[in-house]
């Protein structure tokens, strides 16, 4: 895999483990509230894994409290930082 094709996948991994931790949950605590293993918050977070489920991965930011939006755009990922 070329690395703009992974770089998106490390953008999320970031976006989903810096919530995590301001949050102060481990990995292992959002994967039972996610309902998913804990083998798949890594995955998402290391960013090394091109495929993922969307409904597992959707459940894991649901729990986080952040949102996976649509756009018409040119970015292939782009996180947005909350308003303050």
């Amino acid at each position: 895999m070329a690395q703009s094709e992974t770089s998106w996948l490390r953008s999320l991994g970031e976006a989903v483990r810096t919530r995590r931790t301001k949050l102060g949950l481990t990995q292992q605590e959002v994967s039972v509230l996610a309902g998913c293993g804990p083998v798949f918050i890594y995955d998402v977070e290391s960013g090394r894994k091109a495929t993922l489920r969307l409904d597992k991965l959707l459940d894991v930011l649901h729990v986080l409290g952040l949102q996976l939006a649509l756009e018409p755009g040119q970015h292939r990922l782009r996180v947005s930082e909350p308003a303050t």
